[in-house]
């Protein structure tokens, strides 16, 4: 390069990231539930500022795509978010140039959301470009170890005494018995094991006898020849008027 040929656009956008060798995270966020610290858009300019203009490199930008949205907050409040596309076209002492874009969301209760996301975008970009460090340690500096994985808790095996009382409960929807029926039926000396209180029962296959014997009609209401059948047998055989 002679004394009088100026150095291109990328020689002089190098340079300046000579120049600029790290920027901590100075500023600390301490509103809303997150607390994190970070670099500011002016922290980031007033590093990157005098750099820029001692190597006569010009950054100049241009608004592609702004998005507003407004919302309710839960508060009452009305906010605004601001989504914008930045293009930022880097021009060095010769005249040349390149471009790059970046993006930047903000919200504001009142009229600056555009104007913080472009900070953020402008932020982003030159940090990005510029290949900003924090000039903090690296965070891989620091190790931990994983927790061994807890399994996730193992259901209770199933109940077979509830599972028996389902089964009586189906085959009596199913074959239209009333379950006080079978209920009644049960603690006469009839019923299972000469008669048991199914409140207190705790025999599955008690219950599941019971469900086969509504299965097969044992609880069917008699036909009227039936019922006629049974009276005349417990008068001893005498006729029965119809």
């Amino acid at each position: 390069m002679t004394a009088t040929t100026q150095p291109t656009v990328y020689e002089a956008f190098a340079a300046v990231m000579g120049a600029v060798q790290g920027i901590r995270k100075g500023e600390r966020a301490e509103s809303g539930p997150a607390r994190f610290n970070f670099r500011g858009i002016d922290a980031v300019m007033n590093h990157v500022g005098p750099a820029l203009r001692e190597h006569g490199v010009v950054i100049v930008p241009t608004a592609e795509h702004i998005e507003v949205e407004r919302y309710p907050t839960k508060s009452g409040g009305q906010m605004k978010n601001a989504t914008v596309r930045m293009r930022y076209t880097v021009f060095g002492p010769a005249g040349d140039s390149f471009a790059g874009v970046a993006f930047g969301e903000a919200a504001d209760a009142g009229d600056k959301a555009v104007s913080k996301a472009q900070s953020v975008a402008y932020r982003t970009f030159l940090l990005q470009a510029l290949t900003v460090p924090t000039d903090e340690p690296d965070p891989d500096l620091s190790v931990h170890e994983r927790a061994a994985r807890q399994d996730a808790p193992q259901s209770a095996p199933p109940d077979p005494l509830q599972m028996a009382k389902d089964r009586l409960g189906a085959a009596c929807r199913t074959a239209g018995v009333a379950p006080q029926t079978v209920i009644d039926w049960a603690i006469t000396p009839s019923g299972p094991n000469g008669g048991v209180a199914l409140n207190v029962c705790t025999d599955p296959k008690v219950f599941d006898a019971l469900a086969k014997r509504v299965r097969d009609g044992g609880f069917a209401e008699p036909t009227p020849d039936e019922a006629k059948a049974a009276v005349q047998g417990e008068l001893g055989g005498t006729e029965v008027p119809a």
